[in-house]
């Protein structure tokens, strides 16, 4: 069986790694235990949302000694049968005999004894709803970021993985990543100095969905896909883009569902899930958060966050290419990071790690943060970003959109997790929405 190896980068350039190793101040959070430890050391899984995220997913699990992949889910068929096809071909080169079947709907795989966790990749809106049922159900979960699709959900799905015992980690692979591991130590070590602001470039929030009405294709259930959502939203084929099985095809794009307010939180919460959450464990505010969230100017771009410590984040750019990154800056110096590079004041900041050849391997597919969640399942242990981490990291991104779709300030109490001088009570009207019938909460 063919396996990804750790690679090792320059001090300024990397794309990341699959190192599992993890030293310094940045490690596993202090680790909750577990009831029930798994059946055997053999992990079963099953996969809902079988789209572009989820074949990256798969090709990083799939890999992983005492892993089988047994199950699939998806409301559009062609993409139950890729799944199908790909994993019945990797078994087959690999010379094991596994059994795969596709649901189109999850309760289906919910309901098979036989799987010990799910790997959720559906949009957003889906990720509380599903989360909660396969905790339930008495199924760990990995789950895509950001965790869910409003702060109301987030609560909830926090409440339901205490209370039921289950593991879930959230699909934050920076944190796993030696990388910015070494950039978050610098800063909690006091490199840095007295840190003063943080820049955490992401990209703007979302915009009202304004895309065309196209026919659907035959094998794609719309209004399973929308689920809890309102059942007006039209169909683009932007929003679930199509495949095709003969030739091959592939997802050219995205899922563009993430960027309209509709379906999504923009690239405050695509991005702001991965580097808000860095400039949030940075700050040593994993669980916390900001106490006050503002746009900048019109609230189409930018947008900052104040801190009880003092600290200021805002979403502006750090240099002229637009890289999606952190910036710590210090009183005494400062350290840069993204997926691309590292950069710092001083030498003396960067990681030592000699030069080595980049492993062409899609970051969503590096395999240490999978292993994570797996060795977490087996011990009974939380991950490196367990449920009140990716809450707190998801809930910065949203605050961030609730003062922007508004266009003022808004004052936050992390430690309650409610709105603070909320007079007329518009941005509490944002913690969540009503569902359409049947769903609910």
């Amino acid at each position: 069986m063919k396996k990804h190896h750790p690679q090792i980068y320059s001090r300024r350039r990397f794309i990341g790694t699959t190192a599992t190793g993890m030293a310094g101040i940045a490690m596993i959070p202090s680790l909750t235990s577990c009831a029930k430890p798994a059946a055997n050391s053999e992990i079963t899984l099953g996969f809902i949302g079988l789209g572009r995220q989820a074949m990256f997913l798969m090709n990083g699990f799939i890999n992983i000694e005492g892993v089988k992949v047994v199950a699939g889910c998806d409301v559009y068929g062609r993409k139950r049968t890729r799944f199908e096809n790909r994993v019945n071909e990797f078994y087959s080169e690999a010379e094991q005999k596994v059994e795969v079947k596709t649901y189109e709907k999850y309760s289906e795989l919910l309901a098979r004894r036989d799987i010990d966790a799910v790997v959720v990749a559906t949009p957003d809106h889906w990720h509380a709803l599903i989360a909660i049922a396969a905790c339930k159900a008495g199924k760990d979960v990995y789950l895509e970021k950001p965790m869910t699709f409003t702060i109301k959900e987030g609560q909830e799905l926090v409440k339901t993985v205490r209370s039921t015992n289950r593991v879930l980690g959230i699909g934050s692979q920076q944190r796993s990543d030696p990388n910015f591991q070494h950039a978050v130590n610098m800063v909690q070590g006091g490199a840095l100095g007295q840190l003063e602001r943080i820049n955490a470039y992401v990209g703007a929030p979302p915009t009202p969905y304004n895309l065309p009405e196209e026919v659907l294709p035959e094998d794609l259930n719309w209004d399973l896909w929308l689920g809890p959502l309102p059942g007006d939203i039209h169909y683009n084929k932007e929003l679930n883009p199509p495949i095709t099985l003969d030739p091959p095809q592939d997802e050219q794009i995205w899922g563009g569902w993430r960027w309209y307010k509709e379906m999504g939180g923009g690239f405050t919460t695509d991005w702001g899930a991965h580097m808000f959450d860095i400039a949030q464990w940075g700050m040593g505010m994993d669980g916390n958060g900001p106490v006050e969230a503002a746009p900048i100017g019109d609230g189409t771009e930018y947008m900052s966050f104040r801190y009880k410590n003092g600290v200021i984040m805002t979403s502006e750019p750090f240099n002229e290419q637009f890289t999606k990154g952190v910036k710590f800056l210090g009183d005494k110096g400062w350290i840069e990071i993204s997926r691309e590079h590292h950069l710092a004041s001083d030498d003396s900041l960067l990681p030592s790690q000699p030069e080595a050849e980049d492993e062409k391997v899609p970051y969503e597919t590096k395999s240490s943060h999978h292993q994570n969640f797996i060795d977490a399942v087996r011990n009974r242990v939380d991950p490196v970003v367990p449920v009140e981490t990716g809450h707190s990291s998801c809930t910065v991104c949203t605050l961030g959109n609730i003062a922007c779709e508004l266009g003022h300030p808004i004052q936050w109490d992390p430690s309650t997790q409610t709105f603070v001088n909320d007079i007329d009570g518009a941005a509490a009207a944002l913690l969540h929405y009503k569902y359409r019938d049947p769903y609910s909460l």
